[in-house]
């Protein structure tokens, strides 16, 4: 397993990350046991959680309980900003939320530190001082370590960066955004800003919710209980304008010796501004194929035909 810093920090974290979306909601508490228990013996020491995932906090639960009498050896990361609890002050980055929810979180990942905790989106009525203040007061605590956000633009990158400068307050390390070959809108202006303010770009979604595994086929119906077989996401990825673009990738990867997931994350590992990708498991065996799908480095020369294929 290869480690890398992240963004401008001495906290080192795996280049594949497991991210815990599932747990609680498409996995029970064995399942989730299971595929940590997988990441430990693969070297997987980076886990991505939020308060909303697995609906009431069941994922950071879950998340906790898998890793009793092994919380020092990895790196935790959760977040707050989305929607607790009904009536307006369950949710957003006002300092009154913040301090309430990095306790909340506390309590159900069963430990007294975070690792990485990150402002999940902005919050268009609520200063970003006021909830960098915040944040930085819980670093000065020792409740949490580093800062990231996530959903941020490149503007806000930017903008939070000087804020952290001039004020004197911790920067963010890290920023969470979607990104993978088939969105690569971040491309234009948050990859540019995180690599000017030495800010780690953690990609989630790099396999589009499964259709960059390659199990997918156009005019097929989705396989039964996968993320693309009903809802808003199938309407989302299920298009001839995506599988275009899919088989495309699925042949080049194929002349080369590789799978479409080994190019999906591959390629992202291969961005100088990535640390980590952070790709979801609800089995052992995926957590497998995610890690040696990081072992391809693609050169320059494959970088740029990759980009020729997925340019809109």
């Amino acid at each position: 397993m290869e480690y890398r810093y992240l963004g401008n920090s001495g906290l080192q974290v795996s280049v594949v990350g497991l991210g815990c979306n599932n747990f609680g909601r498409r996995m029970d508490l064995e399942q989730t046991r299971a595929v940590v228990d997988r990441c430990f013996e693969l070297g997987v020491n980076f886990f991505d959680t939020a308060d909303v995932y697995g609906g009431a906090g069941r994922s950071e639960e879950f998340l906790g309980e898998a890793l009793k009498g092994r919380r020092q050896e990895v790196v935790v990361a959760t977040k707050f900003g989305m929607k607790m609890g009904e009536g307006p002050m369950q949710a957003g980055g006002s300092r009154r939320w913040i301090m309430q929810a990095v306790e909340d979180s506390l309590r159900r990942l069963g430990t007294d530190y975070i690792d990485l905790y990150q402002f999940h989106t902005p919050d268009p009525r609520t200063p970003i001082e006021e909830t960098m203040r915040a944040m930085d007061d819980l670093v000065k605590q020792g409740k949490v370590r580093y800062i990231g956000h996530s959903n941020f633009s490149g503007w806000q990158t930017a903008e939070a960066h000087y804020i952290a400068k001039y004020e004197g307050l911790t920067p963010f390390v890290s920023a969470q955004n979607e990104w993978s070959l088939l969105r690569r809108s971040v491309e234009h202006d948050l990859v540019p800003a995180c690599g000017r303010f030495n800010v780690g770009v953690l990609p989630y979604f790099p396999l589009a919710s499964g259709l960059l595994t390659g199990k997918y086929r156009r005019g097929e119906p989705a396989p039964e209980g996968t993320r693309l077989s009903f809802g808003p996401m199938a309407e989302r990825w299920m298009t001839d304008r995506a599988f275009d673009t899919v088989e495309k990738l699925e042949d080049y990867a194929k002349q080369r010796g590789h799978t479409l997931l080994e190019l999906a994350i591959g390629w992202l590992a291969s961005q100088p501004v990535v640390p980590s990708v952070i790709a979801g498991a609800t089995k052992p065996e995926q957590v497998e194929a995610n890690v040696a799908a990081a072992e391809w480095k693609l050169s320059a020369e494959e970088l740029a035909e990759v980009d020729e294929l997925t340019r809109r």
